[in-house]
C-alpha cells in the first residue's frame, strides 16, 4: 500500500525526523490559504502516488502570494503526466505546501527489502535529486547499499561506512547516525517495504532535512497496524485492483489483451512467461489463491472482463490444494449472469479435474478446454489476435 508524500512525512515527523512545516490542501484556494499562512517562499506540490512530478509541473517554488495564486490554479486539480504515471496521466486531488528549506547539499537515501538477500538494504547516493535516475543507470558506481544484518541489525559501523561514502564531514556524520536510527526503526516498526527520501537535504548548519518521502507498507502486514488502512487513497489506485482486494483477491492491471486467472504466485508467473513466450501480452496478473471458493472465482472472473483490453481469457488452474470442480463452477456461475463476448480458454488439472471437465462441458457455454499447457497458451494468444 502507497501513501501521498505529506502522509509520508507526517509518519516520519512523529517519530522525530526532521521534516519542513507543511499543510495539506484539495482546492486552489485551500493552497493559497496555506501559503499564506505558512509564509513565502514555499513550496507547492502536487500529491500523487507516482515521481518525477517537478519535471512534469507538479512541484512549484512560490514567492509571494501572486505566484502562490498561479501555481494553486496551475496544480490543483491538474492531470500529471511523468515517466511513471504513463501517458494517461493522475488528476492531483490533494496538494502539499510547505516551508522552503535553505540547503547546502542533497543526498539520496532509501530503505527497501532486497529479496536476493533476503533482509532489509538501506540504498544511499551522494547524487541525490531529480537525476538519480539518471545517475543509477550511468554510474551505478555512485549508488551505495548496506544490508542490515537481521541480529545486527543498524550496526555503528554500517552508519560509518555510508556516512564516509557519502562524504559527510563529521558533525554531518553525527546528525546521519541519529536521522538513519530512527528511519531504520520506521521501516521495521511499520513494516514498511519502501522507505526512500529524495532529496535529503543538508542544510547550512549540517542538520538534515526530508524534503521529499516515498512510503510503500506490506499489504501482508496491515492486519497488524489498523490505523494505517486510513491512509490508503483509493482514487489513486486502478479501480479494479481496489475491487480485487475487497475480496482478497491479487490482482494487478497490465497493458495486455490476454485476461489471465490462475491459482497460486508462481504459476502465475509462469503463466505470463507463456503467454509472452507464443506471441501474446497478458492484460493482468491474478491470483486467485490455494484455498479458494466459488464466490472468489465469480468476483475474479467479473474482474477479468470488466478490463475493456480483455480479447480472450486464459483460466489456468493446477488443483493441489484448491478443487478444480468448485473453480469451474465458479466459472460458470460466474458467466451465466453476463454478456461474455470474448473467447475463454480453460485449463483444469489436478484435483477433481475430471468432475469440473464435466462441469464446463454440461454448461452448455462456449469455453474451450486444453489439458496441455503449451496447446492452451497457444490457442488462447491465437483468438486474442483474432479479436483484437
Amino acid at each position: 500500500m502507497k501513501i501521498h508524500e505529506y502522509q509520508a512525512k507526517q509518519l516520519l515527523g512523529a517519530a522525530g525526523v526532521p521534516v519542513p512545516d507543511g499543510r495539506m490542501a484539495q482546492t486552489a484556494a485551500g493552497v493559497v490559504a496555506a501559503a499564506d499562512e505558512l509564509g513565502y517562499p514555499c513550496v507547492i506540490k502536487a500529491q500523487v502516488h507516482a515521481g518525477g512530478r517537478g519535471k512534469a509541473g507538479g512541484v512549484r517554488l512560490v514567492r509571494d502570494h501572486d505566484e502562490a495564486e498561479a501555481a494553486a490554479q496551475a496544480i490543483a486539480g491538474m492531470k500529471l503526466v511523468s515517466r511513471q504515471t504513463g501517458p494517461e496521466g493522475k488528476t492531483v486531488h490533494r496538494v502539499w505546501v510547505e516551508r522552503a528549506a535553505t540547503l547546502s547539499r542533497e543526498v539520496y537515501l532509501a530503505i527497501l527489502i532486497d529479496r536476493e538477500r533476503e533482509c532489509p538494504v538501506v540504498v544511499a547516493s551522494a547524487a541525490g535529486g531529480m537525476e538519480i535516475e539518471e545517475t543509477a543507470a550511468a554510474n551505478p558506481a555512485a549508488i551505495f547499499t548496506q544490508p542490515l544484518h537481521p541480529t545486527v541489525g543498524l550496526a555503528d559501523c554500517f552508519v560509518r561506512n555510508l556516512a564516509f561514502k557519502l562524504e559527510l564531514s563529521k558533525v554531518q556524520q553525527r546528525n546521519f547516525a541519529d536521522l538513519l536510527k530512527k528511519l531504520v526503526a520506521v521501516f521495521m516498526a511499520k513494516d514498511l517495504s519502501l522507505l526512500e527520501i529524495n532529496p535529503l537535504v543538508i542544510t547550512p548548519t549540517d542538520e538534515f532535512l526530508v524534503l521529499d518521502a516515498k512510503v510503500s507498507f506490506d499489504d501482508n502486514a496491515l492486519f497488524r497496524h489498523p490505523d494505517l488502512r486510513e491512509l490508503r487513497d483509493p482514487e489513486e489506485e486502478e479501480p479494479l485492483e481496489v475491487e480485487a482486494s475487497k475480496f482478497d483477491l491479487n490482482y494487478i492491471k497490465l497493458d495486455g489483451n490476454i485476461g489471465c486467472m490462475v491459482n497460486g504466485a508462481g504459476l502465475a508467473m509462469a503463466t505470463m512467461d507463456f503467454i509472452k513466450l507464443y506471441g501474446g501480452e497478458p492484460a493482468n496478473f491474478l491470483d486467485v489463491g490455494g484455498a479458494t471458493s466459488v464466490v472468489r472465482v465469480k468476483e475474479a472472473f467479473k474482474i477479468l472482463l470488466s478490463d475493456p483490453k480483455v480479447r480472450a481469457v486464459f483460466v489456468n488452474i493446477f488443483g493441489g490444494i484448491v478443487r478444480t470442480d468448485l473453480v469451474a463452477s465458479g466459472i460458470v456461475y460466474a458467466v451465466q449472469g453476463m454478456d461474455v463476448r470474448v473467447p475463454v480458454v480453460v485449463r483444469l488439472v489436478g484435483t477433481n479435474e475430471e468432475e469440473g471437465s464435466r462441469i464446463l462441458r454440461e454448461s452448455g457455454l462456449n469455453f474451450i478446454a486444453e489439458g496441455q499447457l503449451d496447446q492452451a497458451v497457444r490457442k488462447v494468444v491465437e483468438l486474442a489476435a483474432r479479436g483484437a
